[in-house]
């Protein structure tokens, strides 16, 4: 079957702004042909692609099944276009999606390391969550992704390499926190205004199934995006928050409270897209964690306590 690249370009436009007008300024092409195009495209799927109304138009079931195939491919033909500009002019880019708390608390200093070795290749970060960072990859807007594990959305056809070990803590401030008595245990916590991140994130699910494990129904007093605001708050006595391990400070005012349950642990993880090809750049910096490894294994450290070593180099 012959492909017309030009009908897909057009119905991508039109399915992204929900308005033929705004497709056809994007495309610098009349209403008209616009209008021709999706009709053209429409009889050779022999499908109806749009529902239009003088006031809206709308995608059909079949609209939204294509949309979902397209929008990886035409995210591919551009950042295909975006890597061999790049390497032309400034040595490449690496785009990396991850979570504001994960770039700030522990991909900074592998930024740092790596524009040190490669200053010619520009890093583009797009910040979302652990779970809207999996979509990303799948949209084929990032090259890489580094996110929280356990993930509800990440799928087989992705290669996971593990970073990093951690642990959830809860964290209170004593000064300003009127504790009666110190909470040590799951259940107590719920006496005390819970802060935590917002429902659509891997931490808001890991959370909810550990309280549901142990028979106890978690009721947040807060639900925020942003773990660090969650601290400040918590450091104003607003509640007890729930943050990770490696976002602690001795010198802090937060301090973390003692539980007799054991959390289960979880991993920051790198994921690539098996299926999607990655940057030279993004290969680099996969490289740059591959030789980490490969010198910790030189030193004897077992190939398990990788993760741990990692985070002290």
């Amino acid at each position: 079957m012959d492909i017309n690249y030009e009908l897909y370009k057009v119905f991508y436009y039109v399915a992204s702004t929900l308005s033929f007008s705004e497709a056809s300024k994007q495309l610098f092409i009349s209403q008209s042909a616009v209008s021709q195009s999706i009709k053209a495209l429409e009889k050779k799927l022999d499908q109806t692609l749009f529902i239009r109304s003088t006031k809206k138009v709308r995608l059909t079931t079949e609209g939204e099944i294509l949309l979902r195939h397209i929008e990886p491919a035409i995210s591919l033909i551009k950042r295909g276009e975006s890597q061999l500009l790049d390497v032309g002019v400034r040595g490449g880019q690496l785009h990396i999606g991850a979570s504001d708390t994960i770039c700030r608390y522990f991909l900074i200093e592998y930024f740092r390391r790596f524009h040190q070795s490669y200053p010619d290749v520009r890093i583009k970060v797009t910040n979302s969550t652990s779970i809207g960072c999996v979509e990303l990859l799948e949209k084929g807007q990032v090259d890489l992704i580094v996110c929280n594990s356990p993930n509800s959305r990440l799928g087989n056809h992705m290669k996971v390499k593990v970073l990093k070990d951690f642990h959830d803590v809860f964290v209170g401030d004593p000064d300003c926190f009127a504790f009666k008595h110190l909470p040590s245990s799951l259940k107590e916590l719920l006496e005390y205004p819970i802060l935590m991140l917002s429902s659509k994130s891997t931490t808001s699910e890991y959370l909810y199934h550990t309280f549901a494990v142990h028979d106890l129904k978690l009721l947040p007093e807060v639900e925020l995006n942003s773990n660090d605001l969650l601290m400040d708050l918590a450091r104003i006595g607003l509640g007890i928050a729930c943050i990770p391990d490696y976002m602690l400070d001795p010198e802090d005012s937060l301090k973390p409270i003692p539980l007799t349950e054991q959390l289960p642990s979880r991993q920051l993880i790198l994921v690539q897209h098996d299926n999607l090809p990655v940057s030279q750049a993004a290969e680099r910096f996969l490289e740059m964690f591959h030789k980490d490894e490969e010198a910790l294994l030189k030193q004897g450290v077992r190939e398990e306590d990788i993760p741990l070593m990692l985070d002290l180099l």
